[in-house]
């Protein structure tokens, strides 16, 4: 293991530190992956990421690879199965949602194109470059996690309140929130700089 500064809650379990250190604020752009971000993050609701991550390989098993396409067609059957799945959080409310928000997922990439030209175009199309000393300073929402939220719901997405749209718009690098000590501020930077949405 790596003895480079992190961020605080990256110096954790194995999972949360190498989800830090490969994963956590790079620029995405990849509409499946942002559509696995937008259920995770809706999954997180109420509990740990590290709990997440943990059952991570097992959702990916649960929805499919998260192809929006197929969870769109989960049928009642299909969710009751994933509510007897111990490998998942078994939330009834949050697995109808993620079916809802694959259907309107769908919906989000016929109107734009694709969900990414939708989605960063809400935060104007470039990652913001944040300067934090200390994780106190990480909000937990913003007036742009406020609006992304507003757009979500207003197109029938479940579980995309503004702290989830903030986590969702940190894990996809929408907002660079490394701390400036930690050893990932300056390459997440740099990517932020050199990609721009296809």
């Amino acid at each position: 293991m790596s003895t480079e500064q992190r961020c605080d809650w990256g110096q954790a379990a194995p999972s949360m530190i190498a989800y830090h250190d490969t994963e956590w604020g790079v620029p995405l752009y990849d509409d499946r992956k942002l559509f696995e971000f937008l259920i995770l993050e809706g999954m997180q609701a109420g509990l740990s990421w590290q709990i997440v991550l943990n059952k991570r390989e097992h959702f990916r098993r649960a929805f499919d690879g998260f192809d929006p396409d197929r969870v769109a067609r989960f049928d009642v059957v299909r969710m009751q199965k994933l509510l007897a799945d111990p490998g998942i959080i078994r939330n009834r409310l949050k697995i109808e949602a993620a079916v809802t928000n694959a259907r309107a997922f769908i919906n989000v990439q016929r109107e734009f194109g694709s969900f990414q030209r939708f989605m960063w175009g809400l935060v104007g199309n470039k990652p913001k470059l944040n300067r934090w000393k200390s994780m106190t300073e990480l909000p937990a929402k913003t007036e742009a996690s406020d609006r992304m939220s507003k757009e979500l719901q207003a197109r029938g997405f479940k579980f995309v309140g503004s702290t989830i749209c903030y986590a969702h718009m940190q894990a996809t690098g929408m907002v660079n929130d490394h701390l400036v000590d930690c050893f990932r501020y300056r390459p997440v930077q740099e990517l932020a700089r050199a990609q721009v949405p296809a």
